[in-house]
């Protein structure tokens, strides 16, 4: 484990070099690892872990769309692909990647065949932070283990196929057999991480939560809707309020962050840019600091956790999230955007 100088604050970081994939096969060859659960991370995770030669199954409901996308993806019934409770039977170490209400669901078949000296493996500190109100709660004779990607599963499973790694959290929660570090780790590694920089489950769900309502999803559309209606109220075409508004910055200014940062891209800019930039970003950080101190202490007190369980719980929960995503989808600004994308070069 190395320590990495961010900002001026020293964390433990541990990177590819430093714990290559060898020497993570070596640490888990003993173990059989159950992927519980075939939706968001599950794919990614499970699909690396057997690309990278690790002794992987996936256990998941059958007779779902989950349980046949994995037989697309080339995991065979009865050999690598079984129902949850015969998965986790075999494990020695238990991926538990459901949503957070089917963890909570599942719980009590999980927990029955968490037996001494397995591992318990969560991508996400809800369920455990969160246990007061998940039931969640690990024997003490298991490890309670986390790497959580920083990005989808998709992000994931693509990166690594490009030959690199999307960065990921880790934590320990519970070590009771004296190995849980190396566990996590060699995990880590297996699923495709870049490098992995420690936190604790609390610190993870804290700033997921924040991050997933914030600029990751939440305040990112809510600033790409505003700035769309404006310059459609004051005139401007669909196509040029969204080029204006997305296209410019998802396909020409965040690639120039991601390589060097926001001062080198306002760099690469027009001086007439660097100027309105440097003198407006401070009045939307201001505008915005009180949104996000809400959220964050709506995260913190355990609401935001709460509305999620209540919400994703509901048995017509998918009926009412495509909805909404519907209604997303057939605004002007993003029916704009599909035919903006069919006209990008790739696609021509």
């Amino acid at each position: 484990m190395a320590q990495m100088n961010f900002g001026g604050v020293v964390e433990n970081v541990v990177t590819r070099e430093e714990y290559p994939l060898a020497k993570a096969l070596e640490t888990l060859k003993n173990e059989t690892i159950a992927v519980i659960g075939y939706g968001v991370q599950g794919p990614g995770q499970s699909l690396n872990l057997r690309d990278n030669g690790f002794n992987v199954i996936v256990g998941q409901r059958k007779n779902s769309k989950s349980w046949d996308k994995a037989v697309e993806d080339g995991w065979v019934p009865g050999e690598n692909l079984f129902d949850i409770e015969e998965a986790c039977k075999k494990a020695t170490i238990i991926e538990y990647l459901l949503s957070d209400a089917g963890q909570i669901a599942v719980w009590p078949t999980v927990k029955k065949h968490l037996t001494p000296g397995k591992a318990l493996y969560f991508s996400h500190g809800f369920g455990i932070t969160y246990k007061e109100r998940t039931g969640i709660v690990p024997p003490a004779d298991v490890d309670v283990i986390l790497v959580a990607p920083k990005g989808s599963g998709t992000s994931l499973r693509r990166m690594f196929l490009q030959g690199r790694g999307l960065n990921s959290s880790y934590a320990i929660f519970q070590d009771a057999t004296g190995r849980a570090w190396e566990r996590v780790i060699a995990l880590g590694i297996g699923v495709g991480s870049g490098y992995l920089f420690e936190t604790t489950f609390k610190r993870e769900v804290y700033s997921d939560l924040t991050g997933e309502r914030g600029t990751l999803m939440g305040a990112i559309q809510g600033i790409f809707a505003a700035q769309y209606e404006v310059l459609r109220k004051n005139g401007h075409t669909p196509s040029e309020a969204f080029n204006e508004t997305v296209e410019e910055l998802s396909q020409s200014l965040m690639p120039l962050i991601s390589e060097n940062g926001m001062d080198w891209m306002y760099a690469n800019c027009s001086t007439t840019a660097q100027r309105g930039a440097l003198d407006w970003w401070k009045k939307f950080r201001d505008a915005t600091m009180p949104v996000f101190n809400e959220l964050y202490n709506e995260v913190a007190c355990g609401n935001e956790a709460q509305r999620s369980i209540d919400t994703n719980s509901q048995p017509d929960y998918r009926q009412k999230l495509e909805e909404e995503l519907r209604e997303m989808r057939e605004t002007e600004m993003w029916q704009a955007g599909a035919v903006v994308r069919k006209l990008r070069p790739e696609n021509n």
